[in-house]
């Protein structure tokens, strides 16, 4: 009897393998010897398909980053200039791709790269807001301050940093009193927090908008 054919190795495959060890073991635990373990082949072989681990990271956070709705930004043009609704509906799209693969985060703060999704979504963004009536130099800005938002608000939980014991609050610090029961309240508080935030900048960029606007 013929033994049974292994998947042919292909770059689609590597990716979806190395981000599921890095869903379940965070980056740490990602290395070719580790993933060619788990894809069932000898390590040289992902060397035809990804050159270095710094390769295999980039290409693991491309695909989050391809499962981030831009499409809202094409739609924005000189009679349809609502680019407060277009960066609203982009940022919870962010949020609920990278939310899902948590671990990747700390790989988002080194910047688009080369990264072919995450160049065409600064390419959406910056594209959108000129649509939208943005000068190129202030849509610059808007799409590096949304990205500095969307990381850092995916960088963890804050209300799960504090510890569940009452006693550490209790003598020295006596505002923190009913600080033990965030870690329980987390999802509550930090979607709360995203919420708060995110229209928060955006009001503070829609008065930009109009400044800009009236000193035309």
């Amino acid at each position: 009897m013929a033994r049974p054919r292994r998947p042919l190795l292909s770059h689609e495959r590597i990716v979806e393998t190395a981000l599921a060890l890095v869903d379940a073991e965070g980056l740490a635990a990602l290395s070719t010897r580790r993933l060619a373990a788990e894809l069932g082949v000898q390590g040289p072989s992902l060397y035809n398909h990804v050159g270095t681990k710094d390769e295999l990271i980039d290409a693991v956070v491309d695909s989050v980053l391809g499962e981030v709705d831009t499409s809202m930004f094409g739609e924005l043009s000189a009679d349809n200039p609502d680019w407060r609704s277009a960066l609203r509906r982009w940022a919870h799209s962010y949020r609920t791709a990278v939310a899902a693969h948590p671990h990747i985060v700390p790989a988002l703060a080194s910047g688009p790269g080369h990264r072919p999704n995450a160049l065409r979504m600064a390419d959406a963004v910056f594209g959108g807001l000129v649509a939208a009536n943005w000068p190129r130099r202030e849509a610059t800005t808007v799409g590096t301050l949304m990205r500095y938002f969307l990381t850092g608000s995916s960088l963890g939980s804050f209300a799960a940093g504090f510890p569940a014991d009452a006693e550490v609050y209790a003598d020295e610090y006596p505002h923190l009193n009913e600080a033990h029961l965030l870690a329980d309240r987390q999802q509550r508080i930090d979607q709360v927090a995203f919420e708060v935030g995110l229209e928060s900048l955006l009001d503070g960029l829609e008065g930009r908008f109009q400044l800009l606007l009236s000193s035309q």
